[in-house]
């Protein structure tokens, strides 16, 4: 129980932080500086602007949510540790 509880906590630490930086890119491919590299808003005479951003704070929730269990997680390792023979 105790292998497979720590094994399940780091599951979570890794998946988040790769879901946090894979919000972070899209942020990134979906903000206002993708103007600069449309080839079509370089040309003389054109011009392009960015009309709206998309809410994404439940996206940054599920981030904070993904912490917070890994962090459940983490104190359920305690927990189960506690119960085991090597624990005195």
């Amino acid at each position: 129980d105790l292998a497979i509880t720590v094994i399940t906590a780091f599951l979570w630490l890794v998946s988040t932080f790769a879901w946090a930086k894979a919000l972070a890119d899209i942020k990134m491919s979906t903000g206002a500086s993708i103007i600069l590299g449309i080839e079509s808003c370089k040309a003389p005479g054109t011009t392009c602007r960015f009309a709206s951003v998309t809410s994404m704070g439940i996206l940054n929730v599920s981030v904070v949510f993904g912490l917070l269990n890994m962090v459940l997680w983490g104190g359920n390792v305690w927990f189960v540790y506690k119960d085991t023979n090597l624990h005195n």
